[in-house]
C-alpha cells in the first residue's frame, strides 16, 4: 500500500489552524495568543520575583526556608498583590513584561481592576489555569474575559 506524500490533514497544535484563530487573532506576530513556552517562563519570572521579595522582607529564607504556613501564604499574597498591581498599570505581570506578553479584554479597551482581581484569584487556585481551552486560554482568562497576547 503506498502512502500519499501530501496528507490533508496535517497534525498541527490547533484542530482548525491555530491558537486564537476563533477570537480573531493572528497566527504569528503582535496580537497573537501567548504560547505556553513564553507563559512558563512569565510565571516562573513572577515566582522568583514574588519570592525575591518575600527573602528582602524577611518573609522568607532560601536556606532555613518559610517555617511555617503563615510565611507561604504572605508569599502568595505578594505574588497576587503583585500580579494585580502589574497587570492594571501596565497590561501585564512583570515577567509577561519580560517576555513580550501584555493582558487584553477580549472586548477591547483597558483592562481595569476587576479583571486582575478575578483573574489572580482564579491563578492562585492553580487548577482554573491548568484548564485549557482550544485557543490556549486557561480557565482564569476566560472567566475574567482576558487573552494573554504578544507585544
Amino acid at each position: 500500500m503506498a502512502r500519499s506524500s501530501s496528507s490533508p490533514s496535517a497534525p498541527s497544535e490547533h484542530p482548525d489552524g491555530w491558537p486564537g484563530k476563533d477570537l480573531g487573532l493572528p497566527e504569528e506576530g503582535p496580537r497573537s495568543v501567548g504560547r505556553i513556552g513564553r507563559r512558563i517562563v512569565a510565571l516562573l519570572i513572577d515566582g522568583a520575583l514574588a519570592d525575591l521579595i518575600a527573602y528582602v522582607t524577611g518573609v522568607w529564607s532560601p536556606v532555613n526556608g518559610s517555617g511555617d504556613i503563615a510565611h507561604s501564604w504572605v508569599q502568595l499574597a505578594i505574588f497576587a498583590a503583585l500580579q494585580v498591581l502589574f497587570i492594571c498599570l501596565l497590561s501585564g505581570s512583570f515577567g509577561h513584561i519580560c517576555v513580550g506578553l501584555r493582558l487584553v479584554p477580549m472586548r477591547g479597551g483597558y483592562v481595569g481592576v476587576w479583571r486582575p482581581v478575578v483573574r489572580t484569584v482564579l491563578l492562585c487556585l492553580v487548577v482554573p489555569a491548568l484548564i485549557i481551552d482550544r485557543d490556549s486560554r486557561g480557565a482564569h482568562d476566560r472567566i475574567a474575559g482576558t487573552v494573554l497576547v504578544r507585544r
